[in-house]
């Protein structure tokens, strides 16, 4: 018979519980790492994110006198719209250049000097002169658009970066001799918020992706909203629980992890090729949108009534109040703030989505603003996609600075949900 001895018992418990220790140290330190690693990658993604697409929101601008000639425009009367609609207002911002830079003579040398100002400001010269008639025959100075390949190695220059771009040695020497005048130098980039679209990297803007993508976003919730909240609470509070309410409660669940590009191809087969709504505009895509995010706004909202209290219904139902009235004025109330962030959750879900919005057409180029929810637009996780997928330098800067702004309302939305939530809540 073995008899007990408390010595080698203690040191057997010892060792036990410094084995269970340096596992439970094992298993902290796995998670800290986890947690270090998903923090790190983070961090890269938004250095490079912002490290590139903080460039888009300064444009480069070029200083030059430029002279209103009424003979180089072709026109005796700016009033006149028909003549200020073929005047050439190309040809005095040439002659500006070439009075810059009088030493230029030769022909190639001329198209590259004339290559430093983007189209974009001929345009702008254009509405200047419609505005101000009067500049006919008359010189005025301005701050000209950049192209893009000058505003991409100004920027380099000025980080002191090197650049392997298309700009030519010649080129290079007029951006010099610009920037020692000082009539070179970067602004804020306004047009990146006031213009829409654009073939041109230094004149494309998100103006028409975000108005898009806000019509898009409030087709989705006037209809998902309430079609939701009613659903929600016809399950959780008049539906008989049966199989076909089972049935119903778990296809609402599956449908919250259906991949949302199949609810792309569901609009595509119902709401275009079935009813023949054309495509790429706010109103189908909100529709679309409305059918991905109705399941998590339904699930939210049916776990918000759940958490209310059954004493709240009890008590509202002993002083003689209808059920409707039971629910209406006092089962809604304190599950609105579950129910906003829910919607919330859902709508910035939706603000991201392309893969839906692709499968419909709103990957068409749209430059016009839209006014309104049937007219062609696109949106900004779609604008991001185009100028991803474009091989000029200067749209690879404003896909990050999209993304930017993209992640900043999806932060906002997330924090109103937060705020509202904490600020709606009530406690019994």
């Amino acid at each position: 018979m073995n008899k007990f001895d408390p010595q080698r018992t203690s040191a057997l418990v010892e060792a036990s519980l410094k084995r269970r220790y340096r596992a439970e140290a094992r298993f902290k330190l796995y998670g800290v790492t986890s947690i270090g690693i998903a923090l790190l990658a983070l961090v890269v993604l938004f250095t490079d994110i912002i490290s590139t697409g903080i460039g888009a929101f300064r444009q480069t601008y070029i200083q030059l006198d430029v002279h209103y000639d009424a003979e180089v425009l072709g026109i005796s009367d700016a009033r006149n719209e028909k003549q200020l609609m073929i005047a050439n207002v190309d040809g005095v911002v040439k002659a500006a250049m070439r009075a810059r830079f009088p030493e230029v003579s030769s022909r190639g040398d001329r198209r590259a000097l004339y290559s430093l100002v983007s189209v974009g400001a001929t345009f702008d010269l254009q509405d200047e002169l419609k505005q101000q008639p009067d500049l006919l025959g008359q010189h005025k100075t301005y701050w000209l658009l950049a192209d893009d390949d000058i505003d991409s190695y100004f920027k380099s220059v000025q980080a002191g970066e090197s650049y392997a771009g298309r700009v030519s040695e010649k080129q290079i020497e007029w951006v010099d001799a610009l920037r020692d005048s000082g009539d070179i130098k970067t602004r804020f980039n306004r047009r990146f918020f006031t213009s829409g679209d654009s073939a041109e990297p230094e004149m494309a803007g998100i103006l028409g992706a975000l108005v898009g993508s806000l019509l898009t976003l409030a087709v989705t919730l006037i209809l998902s909203f309430p079609i939701g909240v009613a659903a929600a609470v016809y399950l959780e509070e008049y539906a008989p629980r049966n199989r076909l309410t089972d049935f119903i409660e778990v296809n609402i669940n599956n449908l919250a992890a259906v991949p949302s590009v199949i609810f792309g191809l569901l609009g595509l087969a119902i709401f275009l090729n079935m009813f023949g709504m054309p495509r790429s505009i706010p109103l189908v895509g909100g529709l679309v949108l409305t059918l991905m995010t109705l399941p998590t706004i339904i699930i939210s909202s049916r776990a918000a009534i759940k958490a209310v209290p059954p004493s709240i219904r009890e008590a509202a139902l002993g002083m003689g109040a209808s059920k409707m009235q039971m629910i209406i004025h006092h089962v809604l109330p304190l599950a609105m703030p579950g129910m906003l962030t829910g919607a919330i959750i859902g709508m910035a879900q939706a603000l991201g989505e392309t893969a839906p919005l692709l499968m419909i057409g709103m990957v068409a180029f749209i430059v016009d603003v839209p006014g309104g929810v049937t007219d062609p637009s696109t949106v900004l996780p779609v604008q991001i996609f185009l100028w991803a997928d474009s091989p000029e330098r200067a749209f690879t800067e404003r896909t990050s600075a999209a993304i930017m702004v993209l992640l900043g309302f999806l932060i906002s939305m997330n924090a109103l949900a937060v705020w509202l939530r904490r600020r709606l809540e009530r406690r019994w």
